[in-house]
């Protein structure tokens, strides 16, 4: 019985804390959704030669070469160099958009919804419950 009451106590203390934050998300939300949504990040390669932007989605915005890179033909270091840029851009972008959410989303959150780990997700919302199923 006494695990029952446990159970029902943090369910409505999560209830609370999930009615304060849909408050903030009504006062600050369209603000910050909009931060997030206009958020570009750019990155150079280790050499300086590729620049990448991409947008808050990690989708290719701009793509710079310096006309340098082609005095070494190598297309696929170039392709290489290109890829892993593009991936640290994304990575970054990752990061600002959980540093945006973060006074409203809790980072675990905001990472296991942008990773789409829906186990990850369940097993946080348990732990909020009080659930150790």
């Amino acid at each position: 019985m006494e695990s029952a009451s446990k159970s029902v106590a943090g369910m409505q203390a999560y209830a609370e804390e999930l009615r304060a934050t849909f408050m903030r998300l009504r006062d600050e939300g369209a603000e910050i959704h909009a931060r997030a949504k206009a958020l570009q990040v750019t990155e150079k390669s280790h050499d300086g030669l590729v620049s990448v932007t991409v947008g808050s989605r990690g989708e290719l915005v701009r793509l710079d070469l310096d006309p340098r890179i082609f005095r070494r033909p190598d297309s696929r270091h170039l392709a290489d160099t290109i890829v892993e840029t593009a991936g640290r851009a994304g990575e970054r972008v990752r990061e600002r958009i959980t540093e945006i959410f973060a006074p409203l989303i809790p980072q675990d959150q905001i990472k296991a919804h942008m990773d789409g780990d829906v186990d990850g997700i369940f097993d946080l919302l348990a732990g909020e419950t009080g659930d150790t199923r």
